[in-house]
């Protein structure tokens, strides 16, 4: 009389085992850069309020403002204090305006400092402002750019 086998052979157990090894060796990497690209929304978000702001200033007064407080954007000129974003800045290059908002580096992988991304502006004759995306360079320690997988769809390039 033949017995009737009840369970998982040895070598059946070790290759779903490995199946479930590559699978995860595949799957972590790919996560990480996800969660680092969703945390990217915050500085997305602080950004596009920054160039409403800025692209309303230079409609009513013809020049871009100075400063992230002639604009009306109070206190982010310093930290901003959230677990992603350190700081945001405004610098105005031939009437051109860059809003360079710094990551901190414990969002980012493997980095030892805040990384940057930068929304760049072009002024039009006629009030208007053209925004473009871009990576900047860190602070401190980095001046390395930000890798593009980890910005917006639209800041890489």
């Amino acid at each position: 009389m033949k017995q009737v086998q009840k369970g998982f052979t040895l070598i059946e157990l070790m290759i779903v085992i490995a199946i479930v090894g590559i699978l995860a060796a595949i799957a972590l990497p790919a996560y990480q850069d996800y969660t680092v690209r969703a945390r990217m929304s915050e500085p997305m978000a602080k950004l596009s309020e920054a160039k409403a702001t800025i692209a309303e200033f230079y409609a009513t007064q013809n020049r871009p403002p100075n400063t992230l407080g002639e604009a009306g954007l109070l206190g982010l000129e310093t930290e901003i204090g959230t677990e992603i974003i350190e700081s945001m800045t405004l610098s105005v290059n031939n009437d051109a305006p860059i809003v360079s908002i710094y990551v901190h580096e414990s969002v980012l992988p493997g980095e030892t400092a805040p990384l940057a991304f930068q929304l760049s502006g072009v002024t039009r004759d006629d009030g208007s402002i053209t925004w473009k995306c871009r990576r900047g360079a860190g602070v401190g320690g980095s001046t390395a750019p930000m890798l593009s997988k980890w910005l917006p769809t639209n800041c890489r390039s």
